[in-house]
């Protein structure tokens, strides 16, 4: 809060959001107009006489007015609790109740590609609603909307100005399994968090980012909220997935993360434009190739990106060798909500294939006896909201957080994540298998999620979800072929580096796609394993069957 008040000060009439709107209209807010519209918004909320540092919930997708909204929340003395637009009833139900918000900011949302219809069942009866703009309680009569509010109320001077240890947000997990927990940080920790990754990515008021995976989540909350409040970086924003390309090339952002599931898609695009034996002829050409190289950045809205990131799952070495030849080194990291994302990160000229990169500056790393890996980070969270007893589990005597994956260290320190400590399953010959591992080495272009499963079975197998452009391949008598084949070679070269119980019996192309929605995936696109292997578990006799060693479900 000190350094959005600086900012505020010192850059009154810089841009800070730029917001694009379904009508096709674009805004932008100056730091001037986003301190305005907050102080109004939190001169409401003191109205209100809440109890201090009372919880006060967000859910909607990324926009200008989410990210005021939070300010609004600090700027009044209370607690942000920011919601997945994606989440169903059930969670949604679970987390009203776990923190009981006092009140809850609506913002973009449509119900067609969000979970909206199933968030407003769960919301309780009496809680007091504000719709912000392009919220689907706009225009309702019983909910005070946010321009009405600004309108008639006064920015207030004297904001809230919290102690380094004051609780600052409640970040519930997207779990892979069992109920959300709520992961509490400070104000103090987010913003050592904001200053380590400024120094790191040397960020600027001149770096522009584009806010697009979920501000619910810890990493859009560390990488875009707390960085462009410490550092006073332009953020834009997305409207749509349909718009997503041409909001990108608006932003042409300077700072760029992602998860692998884009980069791939972007690789994807490329070569179905131009295929990747045409590209290298272009590459061996040497006056034409850094042209090319620079084209194709320009083409996806990356030439001005000099620092990007990804993490949450593996990507494929063709796809990270890609972009190194245009000229984009992808850093590779890996965080938690637990350490606000502030835990490891690949370097500039030392990433290597597989690893996520060596301990940050306040980062302290060990492998338990198990291959647990454990953190102690200056990031480090409060703990777990109401569960004093989990977060005391989840603690070491020393002050380490066991994260639940299982990890090895190179000779450089660079981390690689090797499974989840309990994601273990064992075969019916009475072998125990770790899945992460498999799941890392079956990369192709047209995968876009896999999970090795086989408890109680002879062997394992795995399940694979393609991709869009995968799917469209499948329409094609040929396509189909070469993809088949393609999949056998690469199931052929991976079970060839197993050890006989681990080598894979079959791989099954799924039918279905898996999304948070349906409860495949987490918000953060990771899988569910549980639900996957519950899903599949009666048709796992039939494949055996079937004796093919690529399958497709039906």
């Amino acid at each position: 809060m000190h350094r959005f008040v600086h900012l505020e000060g010192t850059q009154p009439e810089a841009i800070y959001f730029t917001q694009p709107y379904p009508d096709g209209s674009v805004v932008d807010y100056s730091w001037r107009e986003v301190g305005n519209q907050a102080r109004r918004m939190a001169a409401y909320l003191r109205s209100l006489q809440l109890p201090p540092a009372s919880a006060i919930a967000i859910v909607g997708k990324n926009s200008a007015h989410w990210i005021m909204a939070d300010l609004a929340i600090w700027m009044a003395g209370h607690v942000s609790v920011p919601l997945y637009s994606t989440m169903g009833t059930q969670m949604a139900r679970y987390i009203f109740e776990h923190c009981e918000p006092r009140l809850l900011f609506v913002g973009k949302l449509d119900g067609k590609t969000d979970g909206w219809n199933e968030i407003r069942m769960a919301i309780p009866e009496g809680m007091p609603l504000v719709g912000l703009p392009m919220s689907p309680v706009s225009g309702a009569r019983d909910v005070p909307q946010w321009d009405e509010i600004t309108a008639r109320s006064e920015p207030i001077q004297d904001i809230h100005q919290p102690e380094p240890g004051d609780l600052a947000t409640i970040i519930y997990t997207s779990g892979t399994t069992g109920a959300p927990k709520g992961v509490m940080h400070s104000f103090g920790g987010m913003m050592a968090y904001a200053l380590g990754a400024g120094e790191f990515c040397r960020m600027t008021p001149r770096d522009r980012m584009l806010s697009y995976l979920p501000l619910a989540h810890a990493a859009e909350r560390a990488f875009v909220e707390a960085n462009s409040l410490c550092h006073g970086v332009h953020v834009y924003f997305s409207d749509s997935l349909e718009t997503f390309a041409q909001d990108l090339q608006r932003a042409r952002p300077t700072l760029f993360i992602s998860m692998p599931r884009l980069w791939t898609k972007f690789y994807g695009a490329v070569c179905a434009r131009l295929p990747l034996r045409k590209q290298k002829l272009l590459f061996a050409l040497p006056i034409v190739s850094g042209l090319f190289r620079k084209k194709i950045l320009r083409l996806l809205g990356l030439d001005a990106v000099r620092i990007a990131f990804t993490g949450s799952a593996p990507l494929a070495p063709e796809i990270t060798g890609w972009y190194r030849s245009l000229g984009l080194e992808l850093l590779d990291v890996y965080g938690m909500s637990e350490d606000f994302c502030w835990s490891h990160y690949s370097r500039p000229g030392l990433v290597r294939m597989g690893y996520s990169g060596q301990t940050l500056p306040g980062v302290e790393r060990r492998i338990d006896d198990n291959g647990e890996i454990l953190i102690k980070s200056i990031t480090g969270m409060m703990g777990y909201y109401k569960q004093p007893e989990l977060t005391a589990q989840c603690m070491t005597a020393d002050g380490f957080f066991r994260t639940g994956d299982r990890g090895e260290v190179d000779e450089i320190g660079r981390l690689k994540i090797t499974g989840r400590v309990k994601d273990i399953f064992k075969t019916s010959k009475g072998k125990y298998i770790a899945p992460a591992p498999i799941e890392n080495q079956l990369t192709h272009p047209m995968v876009e999620a896999v999970c090795v499963a086989g408890a109680a079975q002879d062997q394992p197998f795995a399940l694979a979800m393609l991709s869009v452009d995968g799917r469209k391949q499948l329409l094609d008598l040929q396509g189909k072929l070469t993809l088949t084949a393609e999949l056998e070679t690469m199931l052929e070269h991976v079970n060839a580096a197993l050890e006989k119980h681990e080598k894979l019996d079959y791989l099954v192309v799924v039918n279905e796609l898996w999304s948070a929605d349906n409860g495949f995936l987490t918000p953060t696109m990771k899988i569910r394993r549980n639900a996957i292997e519950e899903r599949y578990v009666s048709k796992v006799a039939q494949w055996a069957a079937a004796g093919a060693k690529v399958v497709f479900d039906r």
